[in-house]
Formats: structure tokens, sequence, C-alpha cells
């Protein structure tokens, strides 16, 4: 059977009798790598625009969205034959829903690869912001070379590190790689906070805007363009159901999204706001940016460096997830009359390898990653997160659809679409005003 039908998960082989399954705290570490992605390096420029408050406000409510809407696919996955997202929308949409997705999930996926990729470089190789050099790990240690220059530098990760963790064939072949992904999340997380207590105490915090700062209308628009920023960061709506496809039963992928959310907002405040108390007004997008030679001392110059060492290895870790699911939907959207994937290994290999070059390409090219999150948040990310799934619940194809449930993904939809408009309409007057 076409795996386009949604009967079997990409690239996932058909488990046999006896088989053992995987666990909860697995998907949780899977589910928690999923969404603890780049994401988290732009939290900090949220709550410059938004301020502390409203950021934290927005933060737990889009998380509890997310649980929402996670809970509208399971449940609409148990109730139907699919066993995939594409799948599910297909059942209730037609063909025009399944490839919404695939095409969705291909721009996300993508869009989140080459920001790794992006904010890897600038960790290795430094980044040129606003007219200043910032100097990269590499650069700091050696000097500037050929050899580590942004191309080099990433070309060894990509072929090293990467290359061989995207060819792994099962999620649950990747739980260690999450689980020392997310412990290195937290380590990111530790000695922010460290580095943000000491400059508390020694009295070199800036102090943050508890309420944005509003001064005209076109600062008022700015306000929802930071929405997108924190979709994106907890979008990971394309890895549900090949996470929940090798749990014992669907209560186990409630709980373990349950547990990551909590767990993903506590690490996502915390880090904006040490990031703002440390950086302030002068956060860049990308906030790894701003731990170049930001201490005078030995130990803060060797906190800084394992500050972005850790993340850059987070992200290392946490690519072949947003890799298989990529991976899977245009395998599905290309080849629906093929064999499963995960059985042909020459087309697996060979678009493993296109995607991974071109992702690389399109990071030596492309330099900021603020745009790449706004675009993606406004756009693919929004669909994913909140519309599918809300219309999902509307069409009520199973007629399983409480009235609360609809009321719930009218509200989801209705907040979706008017956010996702007014941030795209406020960049694109921004960009033009400019130039």
């Amino acid at each position: 059977m076409s795996p386009a039908t949604g009967k079997y998960v990409p690239l996932l082989p058909e488990k046999k009798q006896g088989e053992k399954r995987a666990s909860v705290h697995g998907a949780v570490f899977n589910v928690s790598t999923s969404i603890i992605g780049a994401g988290i390096m732009s939290i900090p420029a949220t709550l410059k625009v938004l301020g502390v408050i409203p950021a934290l406000v927005l933060i737990m409510i889009i998380a509890w969205l997310v649980d929402i809407s996670v809970e509208f696919l399971l449940r609409y996955t148990q109730s139907g034959e699919s066993t995939t997202y594409a799948g599910v929308m297909r059942e209730v949409f037609g063909r025009v829903g399944s490839v919404s997705v695939q095409i969705c999930v291909i721009i996300t996926n993508l869009g989140c690869l080459i920001i790794y990729l992006i904010i890897i470089g600038d960790v290795l190789s430094g980044n040129f912001h606003d007219g200043s050099m910032h100097l990269g790990v590499l650069h700091e240690w050696f000097g500037i070379h050929w050899w580590n220059s942004r191309a080099f530098a990433l070309l060894f990760v990509v072929i090293l590190v990467m290359l061989p963790l995207v060819l792994i064939r099962r999620v649950e072949s990747l739980r260690f790689s999450s689980a020392i992904s997310v412990l290195l999340a937290v380590v990111f997380v530790g000695i922010c906070s460290v580095m943000a207590i000491h400059a508390l105490i020694e009295g070199k915090t800036k102090t943050p805007r508890l309420l944005p700062h509003l001064d005209n209308k076109t600062s008022f628009l700015n306000l929802f363009t930071a929405v997108p920023v924190i979709v994106t960061a907890f979008t990971f709506h394309f890895n549900v159901h090949p996470i929940s496809s090798e749990l014992a039963k669907p209560s186990d992928m409630i709980s373990a999204v349950k547990i990551s959310l909590l767990l993903c907002a506590g690490i996502y405040f915390t880090t904006g706001i040490f990031g703002y108390l440390l950086f302030g007004e002068s956060i860049v997008a990308d906030i790894l940016v701003n731990f170049d030679l930001s201490s005078d001392t030995a130990i803060g110059a060797l906190l800084n460096d394992t500050v972005r060492l850790s993340y850059a290895f987070h992200l290392m870790l946490a690519f072949p997830l947003l890799n298989f699911s990529l991976r899977a939907n245009i395998d599905e959207l290309l080849f629906p009359k093929k064999p499963l994937l995960e059985k042909d290994s020459i087309r697996f290999v060979s678009l493993t390898l296109v995607l991974l070059v071109f992702a690389y390409l399109a990071a030596i090219a492309i330099p900021n990653i603020w745009y790449f999150f706004q675009f993606m948040g406004s756009t693919s990310a929004v669909c994913l997160a909140f519309i599918f799934p809300g219309a999902i619940v509307l069409r009520d194809v199973h007629s399983i659809s409480t009235t609360r449930d609809k009321i719930a993904a009218t509200v989801m939809i209705i907040l979706a679409v008017t956010t996702s408009t007014i941030a795209l309409s406020t960049n694109i007057y921004i960009l033009v005003r400019n130039k």
C-alpha cells in the first residue's frame, strides 16, 4: 500500500509481534528535542520586543494551545485508519489536505535545518551584525584562517557529525542522542542562569522592560512579529506520529507531550529572562552571537565558549529528528507509489544526501535567522500547529468533536490567522519602508 494513504508511518518498519515498544521517557526526550531547536535562540529577542510579562503570558498561551492541538491530532488519528499527519488530513480533506501538510512540513523543517546550520556557523566562525564583527569560537582560539571559515567549519560538522545521524532509519534509535541534546540545552540554560545571577549580584545586569515600549503605530504592530517566532519555537507536530507510533498506547504520547511542553516552556522563559538581564537592548536575533568576548576574565571567557558550544552541539543532535520527518514527507509527496523509503536504500541515501547538501549551501548563503522564524511562524508553522488541527476538528468526519472542541478549534484558527496576517503585513511594511 502507498505511504501517501497514511496507512503506514514513513521510514518506520512494521512492528513485529512482541517487539519492544519505545518508552515514555524516550518519547519525552524526542519530543523535547523536536521542540527545543533553534527557536530558543530568538526567545530573548522576543522579550525585548514584548517586555517580560507579555512574553511570559504568550509562551504559556501558545504552549497550552499546542497541547490542545496535539490532543486533537492524536484523537482523530485513533478514530481513523491513518497513522501519519498527512494521512489524517487526507481522510478529512482528501488529496488537497495531505499535500498541504506535506508542503508545510517541508517548508518548516527545511527552514529549521537551515537555521540550525546558520547558528552552528555563527558559533564556530562568527557573524557580521550591524556593522560589527562577532568572532566565532574557532576564530577566538586559533585566529582567522581559511580552514575555520564558515564554509569549511560547517562542512566538517555536516560530514563528521550530522551525516552518520541522519542515516539512522528509526526515531527510537535517536533517543540517546536526543537525551544528550536535551541535557546540553539544560547546560546552556544553567550556565546562562549562573552568569546572569553573578552579573545581578555585581550590579552589571541590564534592567528588563516588564511591558513593551510603544511610541507609534509601527511599534504596536511590531508586537505581533514576535508571535510567529514563539509559534515556530513550539511547533513539533510533524514528529507527533513518528514518535507516538512507537509507543505502547496513545495516552503515553499525551503524557510525554505535556511533560515536554512544561519542560520547554520553562527553558524558554528562563533563557529569555536571563539573556535579557545579561544583554538588555543589545540582544540580537541569535543570542549566541552576544556571547563573543563579553567577559574580561578567563573564567568568563570559558563560560561564554561553553554556552555557545553546548548549544551548537545540541543543535547538531537535534538536526536528525527534523530531517527524519522532512525526508519522509518529501518521499511521500514525490514517490507516493514507491515501496517504503526504509526498504529502499538507494532512494533513502540519495534523498538524505540531497537534503543535507541543500541545507548546507543555504546556510552558507543566508546569514540571518530572525526573518526565517517570522516567515515560517506566520505561514507553514502556524498551519501545522493550529490551523490544520483546528480544521480537522471543525470538519469532524468521525463525529467525535464536542461543542467545547469546536469552540477551542474556532478560537485557535481565528487567533492564528489574525496574528499571522498582522505579522506578515508588518514585516512587509517595514521592509518596504526601509528601502
